[in-house]
């Protein structure tokens, strides 16, 4: 996402302030900030924020805070937020993950791997960078700069209930207070500069671009409260894209992704909606109104009487159901203790993350015409860069035009990541129009980009290379490749959860002692979010089941030089196997994504033979499903663009060393088995 408007607004005023310093170039690079030289230099990415930072400690100092924490996420635990939300801006920052707190004299960011470079090239010398985003690093730093007696606040509306208990148990027995206010600080600092909410329809779905419809998926929803040992009364929704996917309904508060502002409390007999009322389309009205009076009547409700509301609802003899994961402090605190059925994810959540067999086709549908408007990028880009007429913001723009072109397309389903040479090394990084790089045949370039489209959200990267790749660069690349196929081809129990296999995409990369620093997959929602919890291969995603999508993502990156990331989605298929042991089925995964990768970049001699028939039996798949829809859309060009590209790999090019690595990892699938969730 661009930089939120109060960043843009505080820059102008403050440019004077930046201008009158003469910047000193700082020993090696000149793209991040060196805070140790006299003058300090910033680059020209870095935002002043002495101006804000003095408004805020004025407000501080007013509420008697000694220190204030300030998350990245809004109300709902959004991974992406609106610009209205997003006050991680006072910082510079724009990365998507961090907390900052600010004192009464210092002030720090806590962000992960993934953003060290963009922090340090985004923030001025008022901010201190930490390495990591522990709770224990965020509390060691305040109880060093808050004196004893001093009041740590922070808005319970942000946290999540475990980040809550986090704090709470790091400040016990400190002297320090946790203050819970729910006037937000920095909104105050803030004030008319904030950006107005969104006022844009909600909208529903058309009835063929649903799953089943709400009204069932109600029932399914409240024959799980009946089935669960508690027995609760009612289910309490607070992420997004529950609501939006409960009742086929969408909006577009948030940018790139189809969600509204809203919650739910689901009860055995009721079902209350908090949204803006006003904005939801008579359609949307009338179908929500459908079944009123009666159990499967939505009655609708202002979105900012939601705490008033459970608060009434609570004191009645009921068990609310709701989930660690997305549910703040500050709804959680309202239910008494004894009322509250706690799990990480709510059955909305679970339901959502295993698609239905409509709901598989159209995801398929929507990743083939995906692949298309991939392809013409691709054959674009081969004849434009060697012009050197193409930077990294223009590429973007280009690959988001070629998806509003697919039929279905509602753009783009997150900011395109496009980044050249260095840039790549940043695992997150998207351009800029003011501060973009060239592409070059010279360098690698990745570009990681989705769409979103009536029947399906779409997530994809590729990196390629139009010259002549380094040594480093294609076995890296290579090793990446066979991290991705490893993982795509492996077959493993039912009930197996994924951060068991997730190694598999690391392991020839382990190998040569190459790792990467983010996770290695993600869920995928059908026009909904494209990172899609509770899917995926880390500790708290739930076990892999067949009708769940999840992407594959490894990579490597090499800072201040190139990065590599080669990503696919792909759905959990039963497995075609020749024996079955107990009485699920095994699993694995099908690959939906449909693009081929950078033969510039692969050595073969690495491959096994078994990799390599992988690939073409995937490319092959790629000709099947891909090339009729290119002839339907008479592109020609990339037609042959992808015949030539999916040309099948000889065999015989495979490596020897890669047939005992293959064995290692077929004993490890072994050992590995037994450790499903």
């Amino acid at each position: 996402m661009s930089p939120p408007l109060w960043i843009a607004a505080w820059a102008l005023l403050l440019h004077g302030c930046a201008a009158g310093r003469a910047p000193q170039a700082p020993s090696t690079r000149s793209d991040i900030r060196d805070c140790s030289a006299e003058p300090p230099y910033l680059p020209p990415t870095a935002t002043n924020s002495t101006a804000r930072l003095a408004v805020l400690r004025g407000i501080l100092r007013t509420h008697g805070v000694h220190a204030y924490i300030v998350p990245s996420t809004d109300a709902h635990m959004s991974e992406y937020i609106s610009e209205r939300d997003a006050r991680l801006g006072l910082t510079g920052f724009t990365g998507s993950a961090g907390t900052a707190v600010v004192t009464r004299d210092k002030a720090a960011l806590w962000t992960d791997s993934r953003y060290w470079t963009q922090a340090e090239r985004e923030l001025d010398c008022n901010w201190e960078l930490q390495r990591t985003t522990s709770i224990e690093s965020i509390a060691t730093w305040i109880l060093k700069e808050v004196p004893a007696e001093g009041n740590v606040s922070l808005d319970p509306f942000l946290f999540s209930i475990d980040t809550w208990n986090s704090y709470s148990r790091a400040l016990r027995g400190s002297g320090r207070t946790l203050l819970p206010l729910e006037t937000n600080l920095v909104d105050q600092a803030w004030g008319d500069q904030r950006p107005p909410p969104s006022s844009s329809e909600i909208y529903s779905l058309p009835a063929e671009f649903t799953g089943s419809r709400w009204q069932d998926k109600v029932a399914g929803i409240r024959q799980r409260m009946e089935q669960h040992a508690r027995r609760p009364t009612a289910v309490l929704l607070s992420g997004l894209e529950e609501t939006a996917w409960l009742f086929n309904l969408r909006g577009d508060d948030i940018p790139y992704n189809p969600v509204f502002y809203s919650y739910t409390l689901l009860t055995n007999t009721t079902i209350s909606l908090f949204a803006e009322q006003s904005r939801l389309s008579q359609e949307a009205r009338q179908s929500l109104r459908s079944g009123c009076p009666g159990p499967l009547c939505v009655e609708l409700q202002d979105y900012g009487q939601v705490s008033a509301h459970l608060r009434r609802y609570a004191q009645g003899n009921v068990t609310v159901w709701l989930d660690t994961e997305y549910t703040t402090y500050g709804l959680y605190a309202i239910v008494p203790q004894e009322k509250l059925l706690e799990e990480s994810y709510s059955p909305v959540m679970t339901a959502k993350a295993v698609k239905n067999a409509h709901e598989q086709e159209m995801l398929r549908a929507a990743h083939v015409r995906d692949a298309v408007a991939i392809i013409q990028y691709l054959l674009w880009l081969e004849r434009t860069v060697p012009q050197g007429q193409v930077d990294e913001f223009s590429g973007a723009q280009r690959i988001d035009a070629f998806r509003w072109a697919q039929e279905h397309s509602r753009g783009p389903s997150f900011e395109s990541i496009s980044a050249s040479g260095l840039n790549a090394a940043l695992a997150h990084y998207s351009p800029s129009n003011g501060s973009s790089r060239t592409l070059s045949a010279r360098e690698m370039y990745l570009f990681d980009t989705g769409g979103q489209y009536l029947d399906g959200t779409t997530d994809i990267t590729r990196t390629v290379h139009w010259g002549e790749p380094t040594p480093l660069q294609k076995e890296a690349y290579t090793r990446v490749l066979m991290g991705n196929i490893d993982l795509s081809r492996l077959v493993f129990p039912s009930n197996t959860a994924g951060r068991t296999v997730e190694s598999f995409a690391r392991r020839a990369l382990w190998d040569v002692g190459l790792n990467y620093g983010h996770g290695t997959g993600h869920g995928i929602g059908n026009f909904l979010s494209v990172h899609e919890w509770p899917v995926g291969f880390q500790s708290n995603n739930v076990p892999l089941e067949a009708g769940m999508f999840t992407s594959i993502e490894p990579g490597y990156y090499q800072d201040g030089d190139f990065g590599i990331r080669i990503e696919d989605v792909a759905l959990v298929v039963e497995a075609q196997t020749e024996h079955q042991s107990g009485e699920k089925p095994f699993l694995t995964f099908e690959v939906v994504s449909l693009v081929p990768y950078d033969r510039n970049l692969i050595d073969l001699s690495l491959l096994s033979p078994e990799q390599i028939r992988y690939l073409n039996s995937y490319y092959e798949r790629i000709r099947a499903h891909v090339g009729p829809e290119l002839r339907r859309q008479q592109l020609e060009d990339e037609y042959v663009w992808l015949q030539e590209s999916t040309e099948p790999f000889a065999v015989s090019s495979a490596g020897s060393a890669a047939a005992g690595s293959l064995a290692l990892a077929a004993l490890l699938s072994v050992l590995l088995s037994g450790l499903g969730a």
